[in-house]
């Protein structure tokens, strides 16, 4: 489903119900964050999530809609409880309790495990296909896949992810282009000084929030 049907769908289905009808119906306070077809439920009972989970499927059902069950669960995610909290998964990241460098409580999050994988493996793919290319035109392109890399997962906190993808994006660079001949092209020092020439764009914070 694109954003603009999701947002047009969903409005009747999901948000003006959950405003209208759930909320009167919880105890204590509850909350709905949605970005297109994904969406998120917080609620301060347990009893009401439970209330609402059981009937969110029928809701769906009602509108010829169906969850998507591996993304569909009830997870603990309490600050006043955080050896029994678990982790969200939203929008590419994951989110968790965890203690600053002066222990103090916040709210971590990183590049969900199973994106990075898969968004590593697509750069795989394109690298490969790609790295016979005139060295300049991919520079360009490859930095301006990295550009958008970070320009979505670079948000304060998760620094080191989009640090450990570059470095591993490196390394794949580094071996494919060493496989363009017969013959090494490269050793790590020389390959170094190329992507310092080609100034290959190195991890950045692009959001503060």
């Amino acid at each position: 489903m694109s954003p603009i049907l999701a947002n047009i769908y969903l409005h009747n289905a999901l948000d003006m119900w959950f405003e209208e009808t759930v909320k009167a119906h919880c105890r204590g306070a509850a909350y709905l964050c949605r970005y297109a077809d994904d969406f998120i439920c917080a609620f301060e009972y347990e009893t009401d999530a439970e209330r609402f989970y059981k009937a969110l499927g029928k809701r769906m059902s009602s509108y010829k809609l169906e969850l998507a069950e591996e993304k569909t669960n009830l997870v603990k995610f309490s600050r006043r409880d955080r050896k029994h909290s678990g982790a969200l998964e939203f929008l590419g990241f994951e989110f968790r309790w965890g203690l600053n460098h002066r222990r103090k409580l916040v709210l971590k999050r990183r590049t969900a495990r199973k994106k990075y994988r898969a968004s590593l493996a697509g750069y795989y793919a394109w690298i490969r296909a790609n790295c016979r290319l005139p060295k300049a035109k991919l520079f360009a392109a490859l930095n301006a896949k990295l550009r958008g890399y970070y320009n979505f997962y670079g948000v304060r906190g998760n620094f080191d992810s989009i640090d450990d993808f570059f470095y591993h994006v490196t390394l794949m660079l580094y071996r494919l282009m060493n496989r363009r001949s017969q013959r090494r092209s490269y050793n790590w020092k020389g390959y170094a000084e190329l992507i310092k020439v080609f100034k290959l764009q190195r991890p950045r914070i692009c959001h503060s929030f």
